[in-house]
C-alpha cells in the first residue's frame, strides 16, 4: 500500500519521530558507561530504540552482567543528557513543522504517545522549544503496559474520542511498530534507523521523512 487509509486522527510517537533525541540518549549513556569502565557500542544503543527502561535495563544487565552499576549509571548519565542539551537543545526531525500546520488547517486530531514519562516527555519537548506542540499526551506513566503493549496507542485513540481502527499510528521503530499490530492499528514507518524485515512486514507505508506524510494527507 502506497497510500493512506481513511482515518479521523493520527497518533505519533516522539522519540526519533518528532524528535532527533535518541542520539542525545545514546551518547549521554556511552558516556556515563566510559566513566564506569564500560563500553556501550552504537549497534547496542541502536538495538534499544524505543524500548523502555525495564526492557532497557535487562539487556544491558545481559550484556554487562548483573554487576552493571545502574546506581551510579543513571543519574551520571541523566548528568551528561542535561548538561549536553541545555547547551545544544534537541532538534526536531525534518518535516515536523510542516505536518503540524498541515494537521491543524485541516482540523485533524492528534496526540503524542510515548514510553517516556510525562515530566521526561514534556522535558524533551521543551529542550526542542515545542512544548506546546501537542495539547494530549499518553505516557508510559499513564497505562499498565509500555509499548510494545497496545495500552498507549489503545489509550491515545481513547483520548482523541475514536476507535483505534479510525487512527493512523505514525512510528520509527520495531517496538512501535510491534504496539501498533498490537492494537490492530494502521501504522506508518519514518524510520530512525536501518529498516529490517520485520520493520518491513509490519509497517503499512513506510516513508523517508514527515514532509512526506503531509503530501499524503494533502492528497486526501
Amino acid at each position: 500500500m502506497n497510500h493512506l487509509p481513511d482515518f479521523n486522527a493520527l497518533i505519533f510517537d516522539m522519540d526519533g519521530l518528532i524528535l532527533d533525541s535518541e542520539i542525545t540518549y545514546f551518547n549521554a549513556w556511552q558516556q556515563a558507561a566510559e566513566a564506569l569502565g564500560y563500553q556501550l557500542s552504537d549497534d547496542l544503543c541502536a538495538s534499544l530504540s524505543g524500548l523502555p527502561f525495564s526492557i532497557i535495563e535487562a539487556r544491558l544487565t545481559q550484556t554487562f552482567g548483573a554487576e552493571f552499576p545502574f546506581s551510579e549509571f543513571y543519574p551520571l548519565s541523566s548528568a551528561f543528557w542535561r548538561a549536553t542539551v541545555s547547551r545544544e537543545g534537541i532538534a526536531v526531525r525534518k518535516g515536523v513543522h510542516d505536518l503540524f500546520a498541515v494537521l491543524k488547517n485541516a482540523q485533524i486530531p492528534y496526540c503524542l504517545a510515548t514510553n517516556s514519562a510525562e515530566k521526561n516527555a514534556r522535558e524533551c519537548l521543551a529542550y526542542a522549544g515545542v512544548v506546546n506542540l501537542f495539547e494530549l499526551l499518553v505516557c508510559r506513566d499513564h497505562v499498565q503496559s509500555p509499548k510494545p503493549a497496545a495500552d498507549i496507542f489503545l489509550q491515545a485513540a481513547d483520548r482523541l474520542g475514536q476507535t483505534i481502527q479510525s487512527c493512523v499510528v505514525v512510528e520509527d521503530s520495531l517496538i512501535g511498530l510491534l504496539a501498533a499490530k498490537n492494537a490492530n492499528a494502521f501504522s506508518v514507518l519514518v524510520p530512525s534507523i536501518a529498516v529490517d524485515e520485520r520493520m518491513q512486514a509490519l509497517a503499512g507505508i513506510i516513508l523517508n521523512d514527515l514532509s512526506e506524510l503531509s503530501v499524503l494527507i494533502q492528497g486526501k
